[in-house]
């Protein structure tokens, strides 16, 4: 069989050569300055950052359909982690808390939020908001918040889901040797 492209050698590696110099002079003067502090509103900023990029990194679930009873916005937003085992992001929290905040002293306050609104339709409006947010929130916006709430850390979930990474690979085109049984055709590997 034979492999276009660059060939595979299997050679052991040469021993790195690694000269260690005594030297005070040249690593002393940097390494007696300080490094620069960062304030509180650069870490924050560090962590909504952060926290938003790995937000877009968890798909929506696609394969919905389950009925799920519920009394109130959060108590459904509860469920669907459960369920699906997903966080919801910080601001679809504060969302969920909202609608349940604005039912005080309506008529229809006393009864179950699924007697009102049917679970699947209540369901995929979450996910819309879910994916508007996930990919359109800004670090900006969050550290605004995050800096308005000193207990912004209750409305971030903690359930981290395992990341499906999707690594490309290339295709090598190979040669099949005509002594090969199965086949005498180009195979993409």
């Amino acid at each position: 069989m034979s492999l276009e492209g660059p060939s595979c050698s299997m050679e052991k590696p040469k021993p790195l050569k690694v000269e260690i110099s005594s030297d005070e002079e040249s690593d002393s003067s940097k390494n007696d300055e300080p490094l620069p502090e960062l304030s509180t509103e650069a870490i924050l900023f560090r962590r909504a950052t952060s926290y938003q990029e790995y937000m877009k990194l968890i798909p929506i679930p696609t394969n919905r359909g389950a009925v799920i009873p519920f009394t109130s916005w959060s108590g459904l937003g509860s469920s669907i982690k459960q369920l699906y085992k997903q966080p919801l992001h910080y601001l679809t929290n504060i969302h969920l808390k909202g609608l349940d905040q604005e039912r005080f002293g309506a008529d229809n306050e006393h009864f179950p939020l699924d007697m009102i609104i049917h679970p699947v339709k209540a369901e995929a409006s979450i996910w819309h908001i879910e994916g508007v947010h996930r990919l359109c929130a800004s670090p900006h916006h969050l550290l605004k918040l995050w800096t308005a709430d000193p207990k912004y850390h209750a409305c971030i979930d903690p359930i981290f889901p395992k990341l499906k990474c999707e690594v490309k690979t290339p295709k090598i085109q190979t040669t099949v040797p005509s002594s090969n049984p199965f086949s005498q055709s180009s195979v993409a590997r």
